[in-house]
């Protein structure tokens, strides 16, 4: 582009960096997304296809953006965690964040046929964007500690109010001054769930701990190389365990293979275009995987957006037949 006399204009632009050596962590939640719930007839107090919605999103924007190295989702809002070391963007925050924000809003809308079927989208949903900066590892896991439990607070509230308001035909303003006097013991709404036939325990976990997206290396059928694969896992991200077996998100170390255990598993996240009359090949586009132990190696390598489609519960179906 030719240089003009207005562009010294460009100088006036703000800059503002994340600082270096911290953990960032982009944070959108859903701006007034409980009317927009009703709007669209969400089921109470959980919609499970709106939850994966929300993960098919967050893996797109995993896809697009390498240095992600785990997402955290629960509700209507995502967290994602990038690697300590990122030079994303020089470490500009409105950047990053506007290119997380945007990515993830669009997905959504792209995606929302394929999880919602027939329910018309009546209006655009809008996502509000935080940015954090963690300089420990003890901050970082706090922080997704303190979301998750965030959720089990939340969630066991819920259950008991819809409870009272759908199973106890009680209305919303009954239910809500029932349970005002014991909003914080939370044993208590375990005993009314209990009153209605409800075992909290036994409600998926998918509800109860949210969502966490990693990326693992998977051999594929066909090729037999390592791809690398966007997994969505429901787990407990308060003790170390989960930290022992995925240490290379913190110790930005090459991607492990995944291997699936009795308290990782997760949900199948729908296959990609399922929605465009098969006009587009479902045949995987992918490169592999560079396996090693230099510094490269550790950087995680941009692959196809299809990646992230696979049915853990049955991996001979991974990734389309």
């Amino acid at each position: 582009m030719a240089k003009s006399k207005y562009e010294y204009v460009k100088n006036f632009e703000a800059e503002d960096k994340c600082l270096p050596n911290c953990w960032i962590v982009v944070n959108l939640d859903g701006k007034c997304f409980q009317r927009f719930a009703e709007m669209h007839g969400f089921e109470k107090p959980n919609d499970k296809r709106s939850l994966e919605l929300m993960s098919r999103s967050a893996a797109a924007v995993m896809e697009e953006i390498r240095d992600i190295v785990l997402a955290y989702g629960q509700s209507d809002e995502y967290s994602f965690v990038f690697r300590k070391d990122t030079g994303l963007f020089n470490r500009r925050t409105e950047k990053i964040l506007t290119i997380v924000n945007s990515l993830f809003s669009a997905a959504f809308v792209f995606y929302w046929k394929s999880f919602l079927g027939f329910t018309n989208m009546l209006y655009p949903p809008a996502f509000e964007g935080h940015v954090y900066l963690f300089p420990s590892e003890l901050n970082l896991k706090d922080y997704l500690s303190w979301r998750q439990i965030e959720l089990h607070a939340n969630n066991l509230y819920s259950s008991a109010f819809w409870a009272m308001v759908l199973k106890g035909k009680l209305s919303p303003k009954e239910a809500e001054e029932k349970l005002r006097p014991i909003a914080f013991v939370s044993h208590r709404h375990e005993l009314i769930l209990k009153d209605y036939g409800i075992i909290y325990g036994n409600e998926p976990i998918l509800f109860r701990k949210g969502t966490t997206l990693v990326r693992k290396l998977v051999p594929l059928p066909g090729d037999g190389k390592f791809h690398q694969v966007v997994f969505p896992l429901c787990i407990d991200l308060t003790n170390d365990e989960f930290w022992r077996e995925n240490s290379e998100i913190l110790g930005l170390k090459p991607l492990t293979v995944f291997k699936p255990g009795n308290n990782n598993l997760g949900f199948p996240i729908k296959r990609q275009m399922n929605d465009m009359n098969g006009d587009i090949s479902m045949k995987p586009n992918m490169k592999p995987a560079e396996i090693g132990n230099s510094a490269n190696d550790a950087k995680i390598k941009p692959f196809d957006r299809r990646m992230s489609d696979v049915n853990i519960k049955n991996k001979q179906d991974t990734m389309g037949k």
